[in-house]
């Protein structure tokens, strides 16, 4: 989250260079695999075929399509989907393109971000009748949401949009539009929220708001402190006039599971709920994994429990054997109608991850630790699915930094590799304190494009010194190309380059002059699926159950078929049991808990293929149906008939 969405397998298809056949494997059986097929790509189908994706036969297992409505031809634009209270209205979010706007497609320009509204006055034909923008530069993504406030200040429906910048005049914050007219929408407040981490006001992902009785709330998620005091909550009373009123800081519970490595503890999204008598907040915080929090009095916020990441992961266990620690990324939950649980929504879009760091040539040829650096390509992108072949050093290689060299610029080092083994660079983390290096940090997707610029293949990270060097972390974020990154310890680099480790006191500069070619690494790749669904009991937070669907743990599938994790999870409101997916290129799917277990009951694929992102249920004339946003195409609703 994104931990955005990130097109995964065009990504790594650019960087590998790869072409994939298909299968040819008959069309999967609907009721055994939930009718999807096995051949991809398909020419001129709704995604394109440039990265393949799951093709199905529509509906099966007591799902209907109701109707659908197309609001682009661009790929990627669509996000989140809200529907009114009374089932009306829908808003989807559009997303845009990295500058916010998307290009001419099929004679067709896309807006500038922000939200589609469209009339469900006939769900047989929904029709689009509107358009709402955010500020220039500025988009929604998943803080998507209409909710009534009835207080002695407003009354009335109000959507809610975060707001996340992508360009030199974005804003963050929250926006709240009046839309209790969606025809004529009336700007409440926009651009609202927490300030001081950065100028103007920090970004936001996702925000949650609440009607308590004669006081309403909202909850958002503040990216400019990520695991620090990143979860914020505003009294929207009068909604024109928000005040911020608590900052919570999650990892003060140590919600986090270090010993297994899930230390990427930060917030993503909530959802609030009045159970037993009590406002409870349920919070996604990605490793530390879901919390709930009382939140009777909003201004002070009491910690009641979270959950824990099962070890050995119990989806892959389940489906293959493999004992691998989970990899958390607890993105979404919701409780179920009768509040006995919650079911929560793990968001990966990395089939695999990569194998120890192996030094392979030298006097400290050995294992050492390494993770894939969030926004970039697992090794799993390249063709033999590992990264290995000479190293050279760098330096930090920043923008400001001095220039990484080219790999043609450095004697024999061309010559010296195989066919199989890729040009690699290794950089520093930082510079901090770095007398030699006055110039600032800066975010290692930054650092991996001046590489790409200068012809690297892929980026060996290292961290800083620390005083526990055991576990690597480089950072992440601001990636814009497609390319491998790995990150190691500061042992493992020095011995990289054939110099004993550095305990401290730590003196600069720390590493060899930059263009030394340094020792063969290797980093393979181990298959551990995409993301999967959770069930857990609310009152003891245990998870009782996880599901997936087929093709998610099926290595088949790893490359070449879109994104197959799940997104976003909406219950039934008519059946506790029940509960609707938003699965990404696996399409929309049902599942029904049976005893303490998740049961897949339904579900729906195009025969051209989807990309769901958002799900959300609503009531009209007594019966339940479901919205749900395909990135590529725009609004689907359906209704499930349970079989008997």
């Amino acid at each position: 989250m994104t931990r955005s969405p990130r097109r995964a397998a065009l990504a790594l298809l650019a960087a590998g260079g790869l072409v994939l056949a298909a299968p040819g494997f008959a069309s999967g059986d609907a009721g055994a695999s939930g009718g999807a097929s096995d051949v991809m790509p398909v020419p001129d189908a709704q995604h394109g075929p440039s990265d393949g994706h799951l093709i199905g036969s529509g509906a099966w297992g007591g799902v209907e399509l109701v109707s659908k409505e197309e609001v682009t031809q661009t790929e990627g634009l669509v996000a989140d989907v809200a529907v009114s209270p009374d089932g009306m209205w829908a808003y989807l979010a559009n997303w845009g393109e990295p500058d916010c706007a998307g290009p001419e497609t099929g004679g067709q320009t896309s807006p500038d971000a922000g939200a589609w509204v469209i009339s469900l006055e006939d769900l047989s034909n929904p029709e689009t009748v509107g358009f709402i923008p955010s500020h220039q530069d500025t988009r929604p993504g998943e803080g998507m949401q209409v909710v009534n406030i009835t207080t002695k200040q407003f009354s009335g429906d109000v959507l809610v949009m975060n707001n996340e910048p992508c360009g030199k005049n974005g804003k963050g914050g929250i926006s709240m539009w009046d839309v209790t007219d969606p025809l004529k929408p009336k700007r409440i407040a926009e651009n609202f929220g927490d300030t001081g981490s950065i100028p103007g006001v920090n970004q936001t992902h996702s925000a949650f708001a609440w009607d308590a009785g004669d006081r309403a709330y909202l909850v958002a998620q503040d990216s400019n402190e990520s695991a620090e005091t990143d979860l914020d909550i505003f009294d929207i009373t009068n909604p024109k006039r928000p005040r911020l009123i608590a900052e919570v800081a999650l990892n003060d519970f140590d919600v986090d599971q270090p010993d297994i490595g899930l230390t990427d503890s930060d917030l993503h999204d909530m959802t609030v709920k009045y159970i037993e008598g009590h406002w409870i907040l349920l919070a996604s915080y990605w490793d530390g994994g879901y919390v709930q929090l009382n939140v009777d009095d909003p201004a002070n916020p009491v910690f009641i429990g979270d959950t824990d990441f099962t070890n050995p992961d119990p989806e892959l266990f389940e489906s293959t054997g493999a004992e691998l620690t989970p990899e958390g990324n607890a993105h979404q939950a919701e409780y179920t109608s009768d509040n006995k649980y919650f079911i929560a929504t793990d968001e990966d879009f990395g089939p695999y991850r990569a194998d120890d760091f192996k030094i392979v040539t030298g006097p400290y040829a050995g294992e050492y630790p390494s993770v894939i650096v969030p926004g970039a390509l697992a090794p799993a992108a390249l063709d033999d699915l590992t990264l290995n072949g000479p190293t050279v050093y760098g330096g930090y290689g920043c923008p400001d930094s001095a220039a990484i060299p080219t790999p043609e610029s450095i004697p024999g080092y061309l010559d010296s590799l195989e066919a199989d083994e890729e040009k690699i660079i290794v950089l520093q983390r930082g510079p901090s304190g770095d007398p030699s290096a006055p110039e600032g940090a800066c975010f290692p997707g930054e650092k991996a494009h001046e590489a790409a610029l200068a012809g690297w293949d892929a980026v060996v990270f290292v961290s800083r010194h620390t005083a526990d060097d055991s576990v690597p972390f480089c950072g992440s974020g601001a990636f814009v190309d497609p390319i491998v990154g790995i990150c190691t310890t500061h042992e493992a680099f020095h011995k990289m380059f054939n110099a004993e480790p550095v305990t401290g006191p730590w003196t600069y500069p720390d590493g060899p002059a930059i263009g030394t070619i340094g020792a063969e690494i290797e980093v393979g790749s181990i298959f551990d699926g995409w993301g999967y669904v959770h069930l857990y009991d609310r009152t003891t937070m245990k998870e009782l159950d996880t599901w997936a669907v087929d093709e998610a743990h099926d290595p088949t599938y790893a490359i070449g078929y879109g994104d197959l994790s799940v997104h976003e999870v909406a219950t039934s409101q008519v059946d506790p049991d029940i509960a609707y997916y938003s699965y990404y290129a696996a399409g929309f799917r049902v599942t029904e808990i049976q005893g303490t277990e998740l049961v897949e009951v339904g579900g729906y694929l195009a025969p051209d293929g989807n990309n769901f992102w958002g799900v959300e249920v609503f009531q009209r004339d007594g019966k339940e149906y479901v919205a749900a946003s395909d990135r590529d195409f725009g609004l689907y609703i359906f209704k499930y008939n349970p079989t008997p």
